[in-house]
Protein backbone atom coordinates (compact mmCIF):
# COMPACT_ATOMS: atom_id res chain seq x y z
CA UNK A 1 0.00 0.00 0.00
CA UNK A 2 1.48 3.36 -0.97
CA UNK A 3 2.09 6.15 1.52
CA UNK A 4 -0.72 8.34 0.21
CA UNK A 5 -3.31 5.61 0.54
CA UNK A 6 -2.08 4.67 4.01
CA UNK A 7 -2.28 8.29 5.14
CA UNK A 8 -5.80 8.63 3.81
CA UNK A 9 -6.82 5.36 5.43
CA UNK A 10 -5.45 6.51 8.78
CA UNK A 11 -7.37 9.77 8.58
CA UNK A 12 -10.60 7.96 7.69
CA UNK A 13 -10.13 5.32 10.37
CA UNK A 14 -9.81 7.78 13.22
CA UNK A 15 -11.96 10.64 11.95
CA UNK A 16 -14.87 8.75 10.41
CA UNK A 17 -14.98 5.02 11.27
CA UNK A 18 -18.43 4.61 9.70
CA UNK A 19 -17.17 5.82 6.34
CA UNK A 20 -14.21 3.45 6.67
CA UNK A 21 -16.69 0.58 6.87
CA UNK A 22 -18.29 1.37 3.52
CA UNK A 23 -18.11 -1.43 0.99
CA UNK A 24 -16.81 0.86 -1.75
CA UNK A 25 -13.76 1.87 0.29
CA UNK A 26 -13.13 -1.64 1.54
CA UNK A 27 -13.15 -2.92 -2.03
CA UNK A 28 -10.37 -0.48 -2.90
CA UNK A 29 -8.01 -1.72 -0.19
CA UNK A 30 -5.11 -3.79 -1.44
CA UNK A 31 -4.95 -5.79 1.82
CA UNK A 32 -8.12 -7.59 2.97
CA UNK A 33 -9.34 -6.46 6.37
CA UNK A 34 -8.58 -9.03 9.09
CA UNK A 35 -11.11 -10.39 11.54
CA UNK A 36 -11.13 -9.84 15.28
CA UNK A 37 -11.11 -12.21 18.25
CA UNK A 38 -14.05 -11.13 20.37
CA UNK A 39 -12.16 -11.78 23.59
CA UNK A 40 -10.47 -8.45 22.85
CA UNK A 41 -13.78 -6.71 23.61
CA UNK A 42 -14.88 -9.01 26.44
CA UNK A 43 -15.43 -6.15 28.88
CA UNK A 44 -17.26 -4.00 26.34
CA UNK A 45 -19.44 -6.94 25.26
CA UNK A 46 -20.36 -7.64 28.88
CA UNK A 47 -21.31 -4.00 29.42
CA UNK A 48 -23.17 -3.39 26.14
CA UNK A 49 -23.11 -6.09 23.46
CA UNK A 50 -24.88 -3.97 20.87
CA UNK A 51 -22.46 -1.07 21.25
CA UNK A 52 -19.40 -3.34 21.22
CA UNK A 53 -20.49 -4.96 17.96
CA UNK A 54 -21.17 -1.54 16.47
CA UNK A 55 -17.57 -0.53 17.24
CA UNK A 56 -16.34 -3.57 15.31
CA UNK A 57 -18.60 -2.74 12.39
CA UNK A 58 -17.41 0.87 12.34
CA UNK A 59 -13.80 -0.28 12.20
CA UNK A 60 -14.68 -1.94 8.90
CA UNK A 61 -14.27 -5.46 10.26
CA UNK A 62 -16.72 -8.04 8.96
CA UNK A 63 -15.35 -11.32 10.36
CA UNK A 64 -15.15 -12.31 14.02
CA UNK A 65 -14.13 -15.26 16.10
CA UNK A 66 -15.25 -16.46 19.50
CA UNK A 67 -17.85 -15.24 21.94
CA UNK A 68 -17.84 -18.49 23.84
CA UNK A 69 -19.96 -17.38 26.79
CA UNK A 70 -22.37 -15.38 24.57
CA UNK A 71 -22.76 -12.91 27.47
CA UNK A 72 -25.83 -14.82 28.64
CA UNK A 73 -27.50 -14.62 25.25
CA UNK A 74 -29.22 -17.50 23.51
CA UNK A 75 -27.56 -18.58 20.28
CA UNK A 76 -30.47 -17.04 18.34
CA UNK A 77 -30.03 -13.70 20.09
CA UNK A 78 -26.30 -13.85 19.52
CA UNK A 79 -26.73 -14.54 15.81
CA UNK A 80 -29.23 -11.67 15.60
CA UNK A 81 -26.60 -9.29 17.01
CA UNK A 82 -24.07 -10.53 14.47
CA UNK A 83 -26.51 -10.10 11.59
CA UNK A 84 -27.54 -6.64 12.80
CA UNK A 85 -23.94 -5.44 12.61
CA UNK A 86 -23.04 -7.34 9.41
CA UNK A 87 -20.59 -9.64 11.22
CA UNK A 88 -19.85 -13.22 10.25
CA UNK A 89 -18.70 -15.68 12.89
CA UNK A 90 -15.90 -17.44 11.04
CA UNK A 91 -14.85 -19.60 13.98
CA UNK A 92 -16.98 -20.85 16.87
CA UNK A 93 -15.48 -21.69 20.24
CA UNK A 94 -15.46 -25.25 21.47
CA UNK A 95 -13.53 -26.94 24.27
CA UNK A 96 -11.34 -29.98 24.79
CA UNK A 97 -14.08 -31.58 26.86
CA UNK A 98 -16.72 -30.94 24.20
CA UNK A 99 -14.75 -32.34 21.29
CA UNK A 100 -13.67 -35.30 23.39
CA UNK A 101 -17.10 -36.20 24.76
CA UNK A 102 -19.62 -34.67 22.36
CA UNK A 103 -17.98 -33.48 19.13
CA UNK A 104 -21.24 -33.43 17.19
CA UNK A 105 -22.22 -30.45 19.38
CA UNK A 106 -19.34 -28.48 17.86
CA UNK A 107 -20.60 -29.47 14.41
CA UNK A 108 -24.13 -28.24 15.11
CA UNK A 109 -22.83 -25.01 16.62
CA UNK A 110 -20.58 -24.27 13.66
CA UNK A 111 -23.28 -25.11 11.15
CA UNK A 112 -25.79 -22.91 13.00
CA UNK A 113 -23.53 -19.88 12.64
CA UNK A 114 -22.21 -20.80 9.21
CA UNK A 115 -18.66 -21.03 10.58
CA UNK A 116 -15.87 -22.91 8.86
CA UNK A 117 -13.76 -23.38 12.00
CA UNK A 118 -14.39 -24.76 15.46
CA UNK A 119 -11.53 -23.80 17.76
CA UNK A 120 -10.48 -24.77 21.26
CA UNK A 121 -7.80 -23.02 23.27
CA UNK A 122 -6.61 -25.17 26.13
CA UNK A 123 -5.78 -28.78 26.92
CA UNK A 124 -6.06 -29.62 30.64
CA UNK A 125 -2.70 -30.65 32.05
CA UNK A 126 -0.66 -30.91 35.25
CA UNK A 127 -1.05 -28.46 38.08
CA UNK A 128 2.59 -27.35 37.84
CA UNK A 129 2.12 -26.29 34.23
CA UNK A 130 4.06 -29.08 32.53
CA UNK A 131 2.30 -30.55 29.51
CA UNK A 132 3.47 -34.15 29.33
CA UNK A 133 3.87 -36.37 26.31
CA UNK A 134 1.17 -38.69 27.67
CA UNK A 135 -1.26 -35.76 27.83
CA UNK A 136 -0.24 -34.79 24.32
CA UNK A 137 -0.81 -38.32 23.01
CA UNK A 138 -4.29 -38.36 24.52
CA UNK A 139 -4.99 -34.98 22.94
CA UNK A 140 -3.81 -36.18 19.53
CA UNK A 141 -6.29 -39.06 19.70
CA UNK A 142 -9.06 -36.58 20.46
CA UNK A 143 -7.93 -34.21 17.69
CA UNK A 144 -7.92 -36.99 15.13
CA UNK A 145 -11.22 -38.52 16.19
CA UNK A 146 -13.14 -35.26 16.52
CA UNK A 147 -11.32 -33.65 13.61
CA UNK A 148 -12.38 -36.47 11.30
CA UNK A 149 -16.02 -36.06 12.32
CA UNK A 150 -15.97 -32.28 11.90
CA UNK A 151 -14.21 -32.55 8.55
CA UNK A 152 -16.96 -34.90 7.35
CA UNK A 153 -19.42 -32.06 7.99
CA UNK A 154 -17.26 -29.39 6.33
CA UNK A 155 -15.81 -27.91 9.52
CA UNK A 156 -12.10 -27.58 10.32
CA UNK A 157 -11.16 -28.30 13.91
CA UNK A 158 -8.40 -26.01 15.17
CA UNK A 159 -6.29 -26.16 18.29
CA UNK A 160 -4.95 -22.80 19.44
CA UNK A 161 -1.45 -23.04 20.92
CA UNK A 162 -0.59 -21.32 24.19
CA UNK A 163 3.12 -22.10 24.47
CA UNK A 164 3.13 -24.89 27.04
CA UNK A 165 3.26 -27.37 24.15
CA UNK A 166 6.96 -26.64 23.58
CA UNK A 167 8.43 -28.66 26.42
CA UNK A 168 11.32 -30.90 25.30
CA UNK A 169 10.57 -34.36 23.92
CA UNK A 170 13.11 -36.66 22.25
CA UNK A 171 15.10 -34.46 19.88
CA UNK A 172 12.36 -31.86 19.60
CA UNK A 173 9.28 -30.74 21.51
CA UNK A 174 5.93 -32.11 22.54
CA UNK A 175 4.41 -29.91 19.82
CA UNK A 176 6.56 -31.63 17.21
CA UNK A 177 4.95 -34.89 18.26
CA UNK A 178 1.48 -33.34 18.09
CA UNK A 179 1.77 -31.81 14.66
CA UNK A 180 3.43 -34.87 13.18
CA UNK A 181 0.70 -37.19 14.47
CA UNK A 182 -2.41 -35.06 14.03
CA UNK A 183 -3.96 -35.79 10.65
CA UNK A 184 -7.56 -34.53 10.78
CA UNK A 185 -7.22 -31.20 12.56
CA UNK A 186 -5.24 -28.01 12.13
CA UNK A 187 -3.50 -25.55 14.43
CA UNK A 188 -4.08 -21.89 15.08
CA UNK A 189 -0.98 -19.81 15.69
CA UNK A 190 -1.21 -17.03 18.22
CA UNK A 191 2.08 -15.30 17.48
CA UNK A 192 2.21 -13.74 20.95
CA UNK A 193 2.03 -17.06 22.77
CA UNK A 194 4.55 -18.71 20.48
CA UNK A 195 7.05 -15.88 20.92
CA UNK A 196 6.36 -15.72 24.67
CA UNK A 197 7.37 -19.40 24.87
CA UNK A 198 10.74 -18.39 23.38
CA UNK A 199 9.94 -19.98 20.02
CA UNK A 200 10.32 -18.09 16.73
CA UNK A 201 6.83 -17.96 15.13
CA UNK A 202 8.27 -17.42 11.64
CA UNK A 203 10.65 -20.38 11.94
CA UNK A 204 7.82 -22.58 13.25
CA UNK A 205 5.58 -21.53 10.37
CA UNK A 206 8.27 -22.42 7.86
CA UNK A 207 8.99 -25.72 9.62
CA UNK A 208 5.36 -26.84 9.32
CA UNK A 209 3.90 -25.23 6.18
CA UNK A 210 0.22 -25.82 5.72
CA UNK A 211 -0.44 -26.84 9.33
CA UNK A 212 -1.54 -23.42 10.59
CA UNK A 213 -4.96 -22.57 9.20
CA UNK A 214 -5.43 -19.22 10.94
CA UNK A 215 -3.57 -16.69 13.07
CA UNK A 216 -4.05 -14.46 16.08
CA UNK A 217 -2.01 -11.31 15.53
CA UNK A 218 -0.75 -9.74 18.77
CA UNK A 219 2.49 -7.97 19.54
CA UNK A 220 4.52 -8.12 22.73
CA UNK A 221 6.47 -5.62 24.83
CA UNK A 222 10.11 -6.04 23.81
CA UNK A 223 12.72 -7.50 26.14
CA UNK A 224 10.29 -8.92 28.69
CA UNK A 225 10.77 -12.40 30.21
CA UNK A 226 9.55 -15.36 28.20
CA UNK A 227 7.74 -18.31 29.76
CA UNK A 228 6.50 -21.51 28.13
CA UNK A 229 3.62 -22.09 30.52
CA UNK A 230 0.72 -20.40 28.75
CA UNK A 231 0.60 -17.53 31.25
CA UNK A 232 1.38 -13.85 30.68
CA UNK A 233 0.38 -10.42 31.88
CA UNK A 234 -2.25 -9.19 29.38
CA UNK A 235 -0.73 -5.71 29.63
CA UNK A 236 2.22 -7.04 27.61
CA UNK A 237 0.01 -6.72 24.52
CA UNK A 238 1.01 -3.71 22.42
CA UNK A 239 0.04 -2.25 19.06
CA UNK A 240 1.16 -4.40 16.13
CA UNK A 241 4.57 -3.31 14.91
CA UNK A 242 5.57 -1.77 18.25
CA UNK A 243 6.76 -4.94 19.98
CA UNK A 244 9.35 -7.66 19.47
CA UNK A 245 7.41 -9.94 17.12
CA UNK A 246 8.14 -9.88 13.38
CA UNK A 247 4.49 -9.39 12.41
CA UNK A 248 5.16 -8.31 8.83
CA UNK A 249 7.40 -11.28 8.02
CA UNK A 250 4.98 -13.74 9.64
CA UNK A 251 1.98 -12.39 7.73
CA UNK A 252 3.87 -12.47 4.44
CA UNK A 253 4.95 -16.08 4.96
CA UNK A 254 1.47 -17.15 6.06
CA UNK A 255 -0.09 -15.56 2.98
CA UNK A 256 2.55 -17.22 0.84
CA UNK A 257 1.37 -20.53 2.28
CA UNK A 258 -2.22 -19.69 1.38
CA UNK A 259 -3.55 -18.61 4.78
CA UNK A 260 -6.44 -16.16 4.53
CA UNK A 261 -7.74 -16.00 8.09
CA UNK A 262 -6.08 -13.51 10.42
CA UNK A 263 -7.65 -12.24 13.64
CA UNK A 264 -6.52 -9.20 15.56
CA UNK A 265 -6.48 -9.78 19.30
CA UNK A 266 -5.57 -7.51 22.17
CA UNK A 267 -6.04 -8.75 25.73
CA UNK A 268 -4.86 -5.54 27.41
CA UNK A 269 -6.94 -2.89 29.15
CA UNK A 270 -6.03 -0.59 26.22
CA UNK A 271 -7.63 -2.78 23.54
CA UNK A 272 -10.19 -0.22 22.36
CA UNK A 273 -7.40 2.29 21.72
CA UNK A 274 -4.82 -0.15 20.41
CA UNK A 275 -6.98 -2.25 18.08
CA UNK A 276 -7.66 0.56 15.54
CA UNK A 277 -3.91 1.30 15.48
CA UNK A 278 -3.10 -2.39 15.00
CA UNK A 279 -5.63 -2.52 12.17
CA UNK A 280 -3.99 0.48 10.54
CA UNK A 281 -0.58 -1.19 10.84
CA UNK A 282 -1.87 -4.44 9.32
CA UNK A 283 -3.38 -2.62 6.36
CA UNK A 284 -0.04 -0.90 5.74
CA UNK A 285 1.74 -4.22 5.10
Amino acid sequence: MNTLKFGLLGAILFASPTLFASESLTAQLETPIPGIQLYSLRNEIKHNTDQAFEHIHQWGITHVEGGRDLNGLTIDEYRDYLDKHSLKLVSVDTSYTEIRDNPIAAVYKARFFGSKFATFYWIPHGEEGEFTIDEAKAAVEVLNSAGKLLKKHGITLQYHLHGYEFSPYNNGTVFDYMVQNTHFAQFQMDVFWIAHANVDPLALLKKYPGRFSSFHLKDRVANTPKLANGLADPELNVVLGQGDIAIEDIVKEAKKQGVNDFFLEDESSRSMTQLPQSLQYYLSL
